[in-house]
């Protein structure tokens, strides 16, 4: 859920919109949007269409580039675990 809550605001950021506005284009509440990004809240599959619809993105682009920040996040989550266990 972190992946994608960083995936979707570098997006919405990249578009220049703010959580409100992405929330009309996408018919979603802002709040919902902003625990979205928070990793409050998941999103079901409906919710993941408009985003991708409001983001101007294909969900499987969307969804590809949610797992490659991943998947960079668990080898840097290792390496600092590696550090910090030598470091001991």
């Amino acid at each position: 859920m972190k992946a994608f809550a960083a995936e979707l605001r570098a997006r919405r950021l990249e578009l220049g919109v703010s959580q409100e506005e992405l929330g009309h284009l996408c018919d979603v509440n802002r709040t919902f949007v902003a625990k979205i990004e928070l990793a409050q809240n998941q999103p079901t599959l409906t919710v993941l269409l408009k985003l991708a619809g409001g983001l101007q993105v294909e969900l499987p682009e969307l969804l590809r580039h949610t797992l490659k920040r991943y998947e960079t996040e668990k080898r840097v989550s290792r390496r600092t675990k590696r550090v910090s266990a030598q470091a001991d």
